[in-house]
């Protein structure tokens, strides 16, 4: 069903990325257009991931770098009955994640510094459980193909005057108006799709992200933290990128809305309220108990008191002269 889902949604892009061609040069234009989305569709498909990690200059981490927190991606991986995934750390104040890659096969999950350093060992599996589920459900290579197909959408749009200034009607039969409604309509719309899509699949991660931790009350309590803080602390990397907003768990953006069609993501009041009726249906335990693939004894317990923030020699794992070291290591 994804892989249906991912078809429509690329041809509803490149139809898109047609229109405007169509709207600024006509015939011509379309045609033009046809070929760049194709090319970029095939580019997108092997590259989108890379693309998105470079972006935030996230570094992959192992069980030597980041030894506490790659086991947990890894127990958290086996309780999925996912392949292991590569695990990125970011370097960003921002308590946020996201995963990437085109199949389970090839996936990747990333954490922010900021994430690791405030959030409970509880709160953290939870965050990386709901982007393993992001995995699990294949949603990771429509997300990644659609910020980086949304990111062309916008630019195009806004490039429509220049280019469409200088064509005459043979070129442009809707001639200035058709310049305009490329400049505002095709950015909306490619936000549309993107909104649409993150919208649609929180929550479905969220559900299955709770039950591979066993905790959905730690991911409710990582949410509420999580949303808090993101409006407080800024993500100039993702205000550089807004395509990838949706891939967070999180919207990293400055100023989040309420939840409508122009919201990035549902409202985290109405995730948290769903996982909070969720733990009542894990029976006997309704605190939202479980487990990440250790028992309570051998799982290195942690207050919930935040990591003290060590600049780039993050516990997490990230020292620029010697390997890191986790912070229950």
């Amino acid at each position: 069903m994804n892989v249906m889902r991912t078809a429509m949604l690329l041809a509803f892009m490149t139809a898109l990325f047609m229109g405007i061609g169509f709207l600024i040069g006509g015939k011509g234009g379309m045609m033009i257009a046809l070929v760049i989305a194709a090319g970029m569709n095939l580019f997108s498909y092997w590259n989108s991931d890379k693309m998105v990690l470079s972006a935030y200059h996230a570094q992959e981490v192992n069980a030597q770098s980041a030894p506490e927190f790659y086991l947990m991606v890894q127990s958290l991986a086996a309780n999925a009955g996912l392949p292991m995934p590569k695990v990125y750390i970011y370097d960003n104040p921002q308590p946020n994640a996201f995963a990437t890659g085109r199949n389970p096969e090839n996936a990747a999950v990333a954490a922010s510094t900021g994430l690791l350093q405030s959030l409970t060992h509880d709160e953290v599996a939870g965050v990386m459980a709901h982007e393993l589920a992001h995995v699990q459900n294949r949603d990771t290579l429509i997300m990644t193909i659609t910020a980086t197909l949304a990111g062309a959408i916008s630019m195009l749009g806004n490039f429509a005057f220049l280019f469409g200034g200088n064509r005459g009607n043979n070129s442009n039969p809707f001639g200035f108006i058709g310049v305009i409604v490329a400049m505002v309509v095709a950015p909306f719309a490619a936000m549309l799709v993107q909104m649409a899509i993150s919208r649609t699949r929180e929550y479905s991660a969220d559900r299955r992200g709770a039950e591979i931790c066993g905790k959905p009350l730690a991911l409710a309590s990582a949410l509420s933290k999580i949303a808090g803080t993101a409006r407080q602390v800024p993500n100039y990397e993702a205000e550089r990128n807004p395509a990838t907003a949706h891939m967070f768990i999180i919207n990293p953006l400055s100023g989040e809305r309420m939840d409508n069609l122009f919201s990035t993501h549902p409202n985290t009041d109405n995730r948290i309220a769903a996982l909070q009726q969720m733990a009542g249906e894990f029976r006997g335990d309704i605190g939202g108990g479980g487990s990440t693939g250790q028992s309570s004894a051998a799982r290195p317990q942690r207050s919930a008191r935040s990591v003290p923030n060590s600049g780039s020699d993050s516990r997490w794992g990230r020292s620029s002269n010697e390997p890191p070291k986790g912070p229950w290591s």
